[in-house]
């Protein structure tokens, strides 16, 4: 198949679909999913386009990871397009059709060199796993909490720069971690809110009931749950156990196997509404390398079997995650099965950036977003809008 082709069919393939698994066929037309033919089906694909065989795999809607820091040695901190292609093209031969780029805890000149630099990757319409936003983590977050970001650029929410960063980059930056027991916190959640920004709850100390006054204002979302967090206390639920129990706050999850015990994550499936649980990399530019020292937010990170921990400290410093390995981990440690690992990985972040209508699952007329797996989930082939982005035969 050629790699700028946006026409062509699937057969032979497992289809993983919003409601059910289908063994049959997909035509792609325009970068559109036009047909889908099961077949048991009386439906006929046009057979004049090429033919790409799923030799019996899997065909899931691509991930979209709306937690990532870098990857295959490049980092969205440096802020220019070959450290943005490294990610990009790395994550994208792991499955990922969309993500926001992740910032650190850093200065207000570098998170301002980040967004300029992710406005233009956008305009060079960039070929591999588009960039869908900005996801700032940090700097207002608990100076308790910093886990792997650098506690001398934490700051109190400052409204200003939010609205200056929306003025100069409208809709740009899609989430925002903060800690909702900090001075503005409250007045910065309303504002975001009304100006289509998700706000998180992440690197936080808050008690039980500041976070249920924070989503009452309009925090939605929970930033790598478990990790850097007030723990659950049984006379203080703390910051876990308001995002365990409130069902307005989608929860991440790091699916690692190192970041979360699978019993604590067992517990949170078991709290949380399926469609209010995201998974995530939290990668960092280690992802796809080997084991050695690396940078982060400007601070030293020693890899060691994949694991990845401050030098100064030895907290856990993101991760070398996948969104595949993530989706494998689902798939063989916890009770869900493929539908809700995909809704975990695709559909549940595409509702939650309001692009559901248009990527996030298998339908007819959405985007041609699609990753072809072979039986064991590793990764064959990525489409974004019905183009190649990575070929394991090319």
């Amino acid at each position: 198949m050629t790699t700028n082709s946006l026409n062509w069919n699937i057969h032979n393939v497992h289809i993983v679909l919003e409601d059910r698994v289908v063994r049959g066929s997909v035509h792609v037309s325009n970068g559109r999913i036009a047909t889908i033919v099961s077949e048991d089906s009386s439906g006929e694909l046009p057979a004049d386009v090429e033919n790409v065989d799923g030799k019996g795999g899997w065909l899931l809607p691509g991930f979209i990871d709306v937690h990532v820091h870098g990857g295959f040695g490049g980092d969205f901190m440096y802020a220019n397009s070959e450290s943005y292609d490294r990610i990009t093209k790395f994550h994208a031969a792991q499955g990922t059709t969309g993500m926001l780029a992740t910032t650190m805890t850093a200065s207000k000149e570098a998170i301002d060199a980040v967004l300029d630099a992710v406005a233009e990757y956008q305009q060079s319409g960039n070929q591999y796993a588009p960039l869908l936003g900005v996801h700032l983590e940090g700097p207002f977050i608990s100076e308790k909490w910093p886990g792997a970001q650098n506690p001398a650029y934490i700051r109190d929410p400052q409204l200003e720069w939010l609205q200056e960063w929306n003025t100069k980059h409208p809709g740009m930056v899609k989430l925002l971690t903060l800690a909702p027991e900090k001075n503005n916190s409250k007045e910065a959640i309303a504002w975001m809110s009304e100006n289509g920004i998700i706000a998180a709850a992440g690197h936080t100390d808050a008690l039980y009931e500041e976070i249920k006054g924070a989503a009452d204002a309009g925090l939605t979302h929970a930033v790598h749950t478990y990790n850097a967090m007030r723990g659950l206390h049984h006379r203080e639920p703390g910051t876990l156990g308001a995002v365990l129990t409130d069902d307005r706050i989608y929860a991440e999850i790091i699916a690692d196997g190192e970041h979360v015990h699978p019993a604590a994550i067992a517990l949170m499936l078991a709290a949380k509404p399926l469609d209010r649980v995201i998974i995530v990399t939290d990668a960092i530019e280690a992802a796809g390398m080997s084991d050695g020292t690396y940078e982060l937010g400007g601070l030293a990170v020693v890899v060691k079997n994949g694991t990845a921990r401050l030098r100064e400290g030895n907290a856990l410093a993101g991760s070398s995650l996948t969104m595949i390995r993530a989706f494998r981990y689902m798939l063989n440690n916890t009770k869900l099965g493929i539908l809700e690992v995909s809704q975990l990985a695709s559909g549940n972040p595409a509702r939650e950036l309001g692009i559901f209508d248009q990527t996030g699952s298998i339908a007819e007329g959405k985007q041609a977003d699609l990753v072809l797996a072979d039986a064991e989930f590793n990764v064959e082939r990525t489409w974004v809008s019905g183009r190649t982005v990575f070929s394991k035969s090319e």
